[in-house]
């Protein structure tokens, strides 16, 4: 008898970090739901068919589309409300007995009281999250979201979001046992310090023959490498880390091998290695020679100059807050002068980077320097080859490049989010400012995107506390025949 794969649906799937976490756990799409097209597209094209007519994907993706051919495909590129609308749909879904509904809905106005205020739409969209659970009562499930989402909203005396939307879950429906957790990127083998916490939950009438415990206070990852006393041992769905302490990967890891510099060839690292795994989950793959995604952005000479400037004060130890404090200060040059100075009264001379390029001979061009290349921008700043990355984010240009004068590609931030190079993105690369209220190109896809290797790690859990289920259904039921 072959083998019950467990099915999964993902809700807000963006281009498919989870589902390909999930799928490399084990579990195997049922559907996927997300209405930005172009983050759709990328989906479409690594886990349904590769897309050879850009008029096809079009065709598929517009509004005539009908969302019962769109299922039939698995990607429903519509907002999650057409789904819950459709009837017939949630009828078969609910006949398939789904194993497990999961994403990350959008959870900043959350409020158990404000179920029914169609005023707040962001407090809608965990909603029809939990009406889909209601709807089609699958075994398992998952919600993750940024860490924020466990702040209270101490100026309206509120719970946080986050927790509202635990006691929710665990009322659904049959009910389920939710096991909170706070989990960092960085502990499971994803070169970037990126902590999202997440709800797990399994069915109570499961939870029940499996034994299942729970907590209602969040276990945190870092707990592998410092036992709290709360947690004397690691809660039933709390997912065990592998990069902790030493372990943590670092950017180094990810990209060393891509270099601009054609006559430097270096080989991937083990990291990335182990991310070709990844390729047996993805439609269509032929050819892994060819790194998509790779293109480095054009910058003008003076941009290049504040970018060798960021790697400067990082490599010696000097705040980049002077670049903000200039450009804010109403002082004259001479007041600005002095104070920059005193910024740089440990410097070295000549200011010179790794790569031996000299940015200036001694204090006074130093100082002039960056007085002209001063910038209100506080995020920028460059990575180190040596530690995991921050948080990855939606804008290209918050991050510069390591070592070379320039800001960071697609797939270099895709490796730093543990996808592999195979996995494409499509859409257009990056948008402009008040294009992206709606528009989704391939770096905000990106910094949106769930880290697979994180995703994985929580994935197998829940697959093992099913797969377990399944097993002890199966013995019941023989005992039973005999």
């Amino acid at each position: 008898m072959a083998k019950k794969k467990l099915t999964y649906i993902d809700l807000f799937a963006g281009c498919g970090g989870l589902s390909l976490g999930l799928e490399a756990a084990g579990f195997s799409l049922e559907l996927a739901v997300e209405k930005s097209d172009m983050a759709a597209e990328t989906f479409y094209h690594n886990f349904i068919q590769r897309i050879a007519d850009d008029s096809a994907w079009k065709q598929y993706s517009s509004e005539e589309k009908s969302i019962e051919d769109q299922a039939k495909s698995k990607l429903i590129v519509k907002e999650l409300s057409k789904l819950l609308e459709c009837e017939g749909l949630l009828k078969d879904l609910r006949k398939k007995n789904i194993d497990l509904i999961a994403g990350g809905p959008p959870c900043q106005g959350f409020s158990m009281a404000g179920r029914r205020n169609p005023k707040d739409s962001r407090n809608q969209l965990p909603w029809q999250f939990l009406d889909l659970v209601e709807a089609i009562a699958p075994k398992a499930v998952l919600i993750e979201n940024v860490a924020g989402m466990r702040q209270n909203f101490t100026k309206h005396e509120e719970e946080a979001p986050f927790e509202q939307l635990r006691i929710a879950l665990s009322q659904i429906g049959q009910g389920y046992f939710v096991q909170p957790v706070l989990l960092n990127a960085k502990h499971y083998g994803v070169p970037q310090h990126r902590p999202r916490v997440m709800l797990l939950g399994i069915r109570k009438d499961i939870g029940k023959i499996l034994g299942i415990k729970v907590s209602e206070t969040t276990w945190k990852s870092e707990y592998d490498e410092a036992p709290h006393f709360t947690f004397p041992q690691r809660p039933t769905l709390a997912p065990k880390t592998t990069h902790c302490g030493k372990k943590a990967l670092s950017v180094k890891d990810a990209i060393w091998d891509l270099t601009e510099n054609t006559q430097s060839k270096r080989a991937p690292s083990e990291y990335v290695k182990t991310l070709r795994e990844y390729d047996e989950v993805l439609k269509g793959v032929t050819s892994k020679n060819k790194i998509p995604n790779h293109t480095y952005r054009k910058h003008a000479d003076i941009i290049k100059t504040r970018f060798r400037l960021h790697q400067y004060l990082r490599d010696n130890d000097i705040s980049s807050r002077i670049l903000r404090i200039t450009a804010k200060s109403g002082a004259n040059l001479e007041a600005k002068t002095k104070m920059v100075k005193e910024f740089l009264s440990g410097a070295k001379f000549p200011a010179k980077l790794p790569d031996g390029y000299i940015l200036a001979k001694n204090v006074d061009e130093l100082a002039k320097m960056i007085i002209a290349l001063s910038t209100k921008k506080h995020s920028q700043r460059p990575l180190n080859w040596e530690l995991p990355s921050p948080t990855i984010v939606s804008l290209p240009d918050d991050f510069v490049h390591p070592s070379e004068p320039r800001t960071m590609t697609v797939r270099e931030m895709a490796r730093i989010q543990s996808f592999p190079d195979a996995f494409e993105f499509r859409a257009k690369e990056t948008t402009g400012s008040m294009r992206r209220r709606f528009e989704v190109p391939q770096y905000t896809q990106v910094g949106n995107a769930v880290p697979p290797k994180l995703a994985e790690a929580v994935g197998k859990v829940l697959f093992e506390a099913l797969s377990k289920y399944s097993k002890k259904i199966e013995s019941l039921s023989l005992e039973e025949a005999v």
